[in-house]
């Protein structure tokens, strides 16, 4: 069952707008781009291009595309994570503290 669903038009030169909901849930800004994938039945995927983002490190964008693609060529080995597990990564997660804009210290690097 989708997360969202959103729906558009193609104008007569096939362009369309991309709806306020999925600009915010991709968190669009203009001049993004966007990287649309053709499954083999048909799902078209869309997202914001990682590449295009200025400071992406190429290394997470290069893993992040070997995951989508792991998952489209083998979408029955993708399960979701059972109440255990969930509970068990919080417990080792929940007194971290992570400051995203926060620079790494040299030691980090």
């Amino acid at each position: 069952m989708p997360v969202l669903e959103a729906k558009s038009t193609l104008t007569d030169r096939y362009q369309t707008t991309v709806p306020d909901a999925v600009r915010r849930a991709l968190k669009l800004k203009r001049r993004d781009k966007l990287v649309y994938r053709v499954l083999a039945d048909g799902t078209v995927t869309v997202e914001r291009d990682s590449a295009d983002r200025e400071g992406a490190d190429p290394v997470l964008g290069a893993f992040l595309d070997f995951l989508a693609r792991d998952m489209e060529r083998h979408p029955g080995r993708i399960r979701s994570l059972d109440a255990g597990l969930r509970k068990r990564i919080r417990s080792v997660v929940a007194k971290a503290k992570v400051e995203l804009e926060k620079p790494l210290s040299a030691d980090d690097e």
